[in-house]
């Protein structure tokens, strides 16, 4: 049996990837400080046999040393991070003691206790160059680094490289899409889905800014959470040693996707259009042919179907 140790694995994707690994066969280990993960997420492995749950901060160092010791992990699969781009502005050292020095120290033990395959998770939104016309962003467009958060994430992308020629193990590179489902929680960082729903359901008006010139708001491109655990599972066995985007490959409106909501939830509830917020990027839509020419991975839940399983999420 092999040994996951899923950190981050009681956030809204870490518990997803977890509870698949665990349904899987997989011994798994979870790392949380719960700070942003909750342990409702993953109350349905506690008390399981070949599961274990660890409230540790990543930068606790000898902390985390304990447990690599004890589960001896055949495979690390790294969800934890400080993800707000504007607490990243706000609070850079933080930020990189989170997304930096938390991660040095996992692959410091990585190294030490010969773990074979490192999942990292970084974000296809933030690293990659703007986009036009019909284009969608390639895992070689040169990376925009523009908050302290998109220059942690790409650092933490190189040093997994790096680390890995010394210390021998494989590892994939994994950049999320927005990605939506069961669990989000509905802040500023999530992407609109929760926010729409859980206004939709409070009946609370919900606000879309735009542009001018994109009277429907701005594109992104959306994947389910179902489509993400694929990913993962099939890395875990078949690592690329590369970067990888995952998303669903398909540029939809704001509007577009309010609309959806409104349509899946039965609802009539309005939303109010008002000029653009300042920095939003326009478009962003991930070019996932890579991914699929390496493993065979191609995202199987659309939007129409996603919102519905979130929608019966609730009953």
């Amino acid at each position: 049996m092999k040994r996951v140790l899923v950190t981050g694995g009681a956030g809204f994707i870490g518990s997803h990837v977890s509870e698949a690994f665990h349904s899987n066969g997989y011994d798994v280990s979870i790392i949380d400080n719960l700070s942003s993960g909750v342990i409702d997420n993953i109350s349905s492995l506690i008390g399981n046999e070949n599961f274990r749950f660890f409230q540790v901060d990543i930068r606790e160092f000898s902390e985390l040393e304990k447990i690599f010791a004890e589960v001896k992990p055949d495979i690390v699969c790294h969800h934890a991070a400080q993800k707000s781009v504007p607490y990243s502005v706000e609070n850079p050292l933080y930020d990189a003691q989170e997304n930096i020095i938390g991660l040095l120290n996992i692959l410091s033990l990585v190294g030490k206790y010969k773990v074979k395959n490192v999942l990292y998770v970084s974000s296809g939104g933030v690293l990659s160059k703007p986009i036009t016309g019909n284009e969608k962003s390639r895992e070689s467009d040169f990376p925009q680094l523009e908050s302290p958060y998109a220059i942690t994430k790409f650092s933490g992308e190189n040093y997994v490289k790096v680390y890995s020629n010394e210390y021998g193990y494989s590892f994939s590179i994994l950049r999320y899409a927005n990605v939506y489902g069961p669990r989000q929680i509905p802040d500023g960082e999530c992407g609109v889905i929760p926010i729409f729903v859980n206004n939709i359901l409070n009946n609370s008006p919900s606000v879309l800014m735009t542009y001018s010139d994109m009277p429907r708001g701005c594109t992104r491109d959306y994947v389910y959470i179902s489509d993400i655990v694929s990913a993962n599972l099939l890395l875990a066995e078949k690592p690329v040693n590369c970067a990888v985007n995952i998303g669903s490959g398909k540029e939809e409106a704001i509007l577009d996707i309010y609309e959806a909501i409104q349509k899946v939830f039965d609802s009539n509830l309005p939303i109010s259009i008002v000029g653009p917020r300042a920095g939003d990027v326009k478009r962003s839509v991930l070019d996932s042919s890579l991914i699929k020419g390496l493993i065979g991975w191609t995202p199987k839940i659309d939007i129409l179907k996603g919102l519905t399983l979130l929608k019966e999420s609730y009953n």
